[in-house]
């Protein structure tokens, strides 16, 4: 590394390298030569005078492209497809001739940005996946621990550390279904031609449409693919961007939520992110333990659901059937996009899978308030006794307001439970009282809910996807 140029973050800090090599000039120029490849061998096999010979030449220099010769061609003819069309030839002297025939820049360039998004999608999914594996069991794990739920970040009805969790993994559920269709309805360009009439291949198939009918089709199974889109202009539809980009910005407001939610539950010290030994917090107060990762996935989440609005903008303004103000943007915004995800999901992981409960913490602070949460049982109870439901409801309203101020005007400990006790028309015990404060008594079906939505629901989409799970997140800083 140069230190005096500049090194995108997304590369040196954040993404993988197995991300990082998707993207890399090698993965793209390998495809470019595959692209050819099959272009070559398609016409062949339709009757073109291309030779077994040149198809071999073309496939023995697959994969040593020559860098520098195509770097050096670009600099004088400043197009990049025909720059490495030159170098390609310069090591295939047989085969030259027939290299990208009949194809456009598109050809190579937009065929291989849906390989390469269909390779970055199924990383993310694996990613995914491995995320919402770890969820799984951390819900599956606490689905019974009883903890105070908010709303509005205000004292709520009690729920559990795992219910909580099965929010945070229904988000990526849907982010799973979502990024499921659009990596399987991903399909290729083909060779379209200069404005998607195919023009040039009718021409060199003279004026066979029966023929150039099968060219799609073909090169389309070579690589790999069920399908081209059925039409287009040079390009394919920008909107297949903003698909992709949209399954990404998905990802990153949920991957937010449930960092924002462990940020907050950190400062209350009822969960705490993973803290290295050797860890520094703050470089002013040693003492300090600050959610780094989880303010780090918040961070990077909001660079992908902004980078989303790149592809959407691009797409509205491309004119009629070919204009090149996309390229320079989505050089940077599918890239970026991909590597930014790939840091959040790395940090997602490596947040869930080592995620602290601090059970005590979560139980003192949902006692200190279960007493007002219990207020309707504790009425139900005191009606048994003979007591009228209109008077009770009033008295008990009065009284928590009077506990309410002890803790809130006078710091003392809420004693709801004491003024309640010494209230004859209760006709209630401290004793009987305090029988009512089990919390599991409070959660309702939450730890029902969690067992049955990963038995129903997360299960399968985890035994179908058994082959990628296993995989432990690497955090680079």
């Amino acid at each position: 590394m140069s230190a005096d140029r500049y090194v995108s973050p997304l590369s040196q800090r954040y993404a993988s390298r197995e991300m990082q090599y998707i993207f890399s000039p090698e993965m793209k120029f390998k495809t470019w030569r595959r692209l050819w490849i099959a272009l070559a061998e398609t016409e062949r096999e339709l009757g073109l005078d291309i030779t077994e010979e040149q198809i071999a030449e073309l496939k023995e220099h697959a994969e040593d492209i020559n860098f520098e010769v195509a770097k050096e061609r670009e600099k004088l003819v400043r197009h990049d497809v025909m720059s490495h069309v030159y170098a390609y030839g310069v090591q295939c002297p047989k085969a030259k001739g027939i290299i990208h025939l009949g194809a456009t820049s598109c050809y190579v360039g937009d065929n291989t940005d849906i390989i390469i998004m269909s390779e970055a999608l199924k990383l993310v999914k694996k990613k995914l996946v491995n995320v919402m594996d770890e969820l799984a069991k951390f819900a599956d794990e606490y689905k019974e621990l009883p903890t105070l739920a908010f709303t509005h970040f205000q004292p709520a009805q009690p729920t559990t550390v795992g219910k909580r969790a099965t929010l945070w993994l229904q988000e990526f559920l849907l982010d799973y279904e979502d990024l499921e269709y659009v990596l399987g309805s991903l399909k290729l360009l083909g060779s379209k031609g200069t404005t998607g009439t195919q023009a040039s291949f009718l021409e060199l198939f003279d004026g066979d449409y029966e023929t150039v009918d099968k060219i799609d089709p073909m090169i389309a199974k070579k690589m790999g693919f069920e399908n081209c889109y059925a039409v287009s202009g040079q390009t394919y539809s920008r909107k297949v961007d903003t698909r992709v980009a949209n399954v990404l910005s998905g990802i990153a407001a949920s991957a937010h939520k449930m960092s924002n939610d462990i940020r907050l539950l950190q400062h209350l010290k009822e969960v705490e992110e993973p803290f290295e030994k050797n860890q520094i917090g703050s470089s002013a107060m040693a003492y300090k333990r600050n959610p780094m990762r989880s303010e780090r996935i918040g961070s990077l989440s909001r660079y992908v659901m902004v980078d989303a609005l790149n592809p959407a903008i691009t797409s509205a303004t491309q004119w009629f059937e070919r204009t090149l103000d996309d390229s320079a943007n989505k050089r940077l915004s599918i890239p970026e996009g991909f590597l930014a995800i790939d840091g959040v999901l790395d940090l997602c992981l490596n947040v869930v899978d080592g995620l602290v409960v601090y059970d005590k913490v979560i139980t003192k602070r949902l006692m200190s308030e279960l007493p007002f949460m219990a207020t309707e049982n504790i009425m139900m109870d005191a009606v048994k006794k003979g007591g009228d439901r209109q008077e009770l409801h009033e008295r008990i309203r009065e009284l928590s307001m009077e506990a309410g101020a002890n803790v809130k005007q006078k710091g003392l400990e809420n004693n709801l439970l004491e003024l309640i006790a010494a209230d004859p028309s209760f006709n209630l015990t401290i004793e009987e009282l305090e029988a009512a404060m089990e919390p599991a008594k409070y959660v309702g079906c939450a730890p029902r809910q969690v067992s049955m939505f990963l038995e129903n629901v997360i299960q399968p989409i985890l035994d179908e996807n058994k082959d990628l799970l296993g995989i432990k997140a690497e955090i680079n800083v």
